[in-house]
């Protein structure tokens, strides 16, 4: 948790000192926007796979209907990953099993994105979104040469806050900088090992365009 706190510490630095900088002449209102990040994603109330990891993309695109709200598409994907020493699991009334497993979730959620932006024509817009959707997510338990896996669909709900910074007037390219939190219904169950509803919070850095 420490190394998250220093992570946080510096994105907050980074949008302070990109929001620092005065945009020069007044820069023009874009309708469209698109997003390629990097997702690091933290599980909670996870345990399965619950430690954080970097195993992740985010895509969205939409389109501003007024100068402050937009709709779009979003698809995203996370694995997260935990190993577990050798124990042993009683995987039913007159089996056991004693061996040491390597965990894998992964997590596919895509739908509707909707924004609202806060100063349009500036060259620094922060903004709230919402993400909606389905999510398919599967359990892979690995131990020896053999997999015990599951798999499920539910219904994904991601808030996000966000900043997009220009470093031109045109903003043909610029950067992204987002906080996430995100939950889904999905369940699941590997050995001795069981889910009910995914939570996950994270960040993303990427490209604007």
């Amino acid at each position: 948790m420490k190394t998250i706190k220093n992570i946080g510490l510096k994105l907050a630095v980074i949008m302070a000192v990109f929001m620092a900088v005065p945009a020069v002449g007044q820069a023009q209102v874009k309708k469209g926007y698109a997003n390629v990040d990097w997702q690091f994603n933290v599980p909670l109330s996870n345990k399965f796979a619950s430690t954080a990891s970097g195993w992740g993309m985010n895509f969205e695109g939409g389109y501003f209907i007024t100068d402050n709200i937009g709709v779009g598409l979003f698809l995203a994907y996370s694995t997260n990953n935990e190993y577990f020493g050798q124990k042993t699991l009683n995987i039913s009334e007159t089996a056991a099993m004693t061996t040491d497993q390597q965990h894998s979730l992964f997590q596919l959620p895509f739908g509707a994105s909707f924004r609202y932006r806060f100063v349009p024509e500036s060259q620094f817009i922060p903004y709230l979104s919402l993400k909606l959707g389905p999510e398919y997510s599967e359990m892979s338990s690995y131990y020896n040469v053999y997999k015990s896996h599951d798999y499920d669909w539910g219904f994904y709900i991601s808030p996000e806050v966000g900043i997009t910074m220009y470093p031109t007037q045109d903003k043909s390219v610029g950067f992204h900088v987002a906080l996430y939190y995100s939950y889904a219904t999905n369940k699941g169950n590997v050995l001795t090992y069981s889910l009910d509803g995914l939570n996950n919070f994270g960040f993303r850095l990427g490209l604007a365009f």
